[in-house]
């Protein structure tokens, strides 16, 4: 059954906003990236120190986890177990503070797996209980998935998250703790047919404290957002409104604060901030298109309170944001980033500082990695 909660909407505080001055942005592609369309550089996550974790395609569309250095250097990562073929390779995700990284990898049978790369360069590569283990065509559809353990998020504390995709093709949320012990969970109202159940955000839907958020699928195929607390304590909920068509929970900080888009009755993306006690507050950015599938999409807030997405325009090209705690808002484009449909400016991450990363994708549809100054330098 879904739960209800108090929601306070207030449609106006984002739109009326004060506009801040851009910052500085650096764009980066790492070697061997690929430079056909949707090929290239995404970065995923980025600490206080400014090392920005990622992965690229290269040209024959394998994807290669790599870090980024402060000072700009590119190392790619390679679990072993890897496959070297299309849509094959390995991603990464997050970081700990004592610089412990999380990812998956897909090998040559394109069943997925998770992977730990310890500070030494030691591998740790799992498989979660109850992980399918069914090989699959490898392509580039992630909703229709590969069996196997994908971790998505790794917090401050080293503890990681993601998804499970079992032998019936139901998904399934993840939890690893730092010592190697696993946790599963459901949404309740998720779904068990195929490629139906809970999804922790990738990236972003881990925070310090263990509170995961994503999204859980229904029997019906329609999506919700949920937030699992350490304790085990789930609450789902939909954007307000009526006729929702989708929510998803994108990035929780440490108050339980919970960010994420929603679309709505027209088919309108509109951003949401959740509190801890369930009100709502709506997040439209000024500019953003008001067509189908237009709007505003956040992806990542920090524990600071600094909310950072994209927002759609009318011709279907995406624009960078960020929106302080005050509401101050600043919005931004990459050096080169398209303006086309499906091309523009995409942040995926802000850090501890409020340095934002993501990807930038250019007029051939090509990705680069980007990074800005931190927010206080804005």
């Amino acid at each position: 059954m879904r739960r209800h909660f108090l929601v306070l909407i207030l449609p106006t505080f984002f739109a009326s906003a004060a506009m801040a001055a851009g910052p500085k942005i650096i764009t980066f592609d790492a070697p061997g990236a690929g430079t056909g369309p949707g090929q290239g550089t995404q970065g995923s996550f980025v600490n206080s120190a400014g090392t920005v974790l990622g992965y690229y395609f290269d040209s024959n569309f394998n994807y290669h986890s790599f870090l980024r250095t402060p000072n700009g250097d590119v190392i790619t990562i390679s679990p072993p177990g890897a496959g070297s073929g299309a849509y094959q390779g390995s991603g990464g995700w997050g970081m700990s503070q004592a610089s412990r990284i999380a990812g998956d990898y897909v090998d040559v049978n394109c069943v997925e797996h998770g992977y730990i790369l310890e500070p030494g360069g030691q591998f740790i590569t799992f498989e979660a209980p109850g992980a399918g283990t069914a090989s699959n065509p490898c392509d580039y559809d992630p909703w229709g998935g590969l069996q196997g353990t994908t971790v998505g998020d790794m917090n401050w504390a080293g503890e990681s998250a993601g998804i499970v995709l079992d032998a019936n093709n139901v998904w399934h949320g993840l939890l690893r703790a730092p010592d190697g012990k696993f946790t599963t969970f459901e949404a309740p109202g998720a779904g068990n047919g195929p490629f139906q159940g809970t999804w922790v955000n990738f990236g972003e839907g881990l925070n310090g404290l263990g509170t995961a958020t994503g999204w859980y699928i229904d029997e019906n195929s329609a999506t919700h957002a949920y937030v699992r607390t350490a304790d085990g304590g789930i609450a789902t909920f939909d954007g307000p409104g009526e006729g929702v068509q989708y929510t998803a929970g994108i990035s929780t900080d440490w108050r339980g604060a919970t960010v994420g888009p929603y679309l709505d009755a027209a088919s309108l993306y509109h951003g949401f901030l959740r509190s801890p006690q369930g009100s709502f507050t709506i997040i439209d950015i000024p500019g953003a298109g008001t067509g189908a599938y237009q709007g505003t999409f956040p992806e990542a807030m920090n524990d600071e309170g600094f909310i950072a997405g994209n927002y759609i325009d009318t011709q279907g090209a995406n624009h960078g944001f960020v929106v302080r705690p005050d509401g101050t808002m600043t919005k931004f484009d990459a050096p080169g980033a398209g303006t086309g449909p499906g091309q523009g400016t995409v942040p995926l991450c802000i850090g501890d500082t409020g340095a934002v990363t993501g990807i930038s994708i250019d007029a051939n549809g090509v990705m680069h990695g980007f990074l800005t100054e931190p927010v206080g330098n804005w």
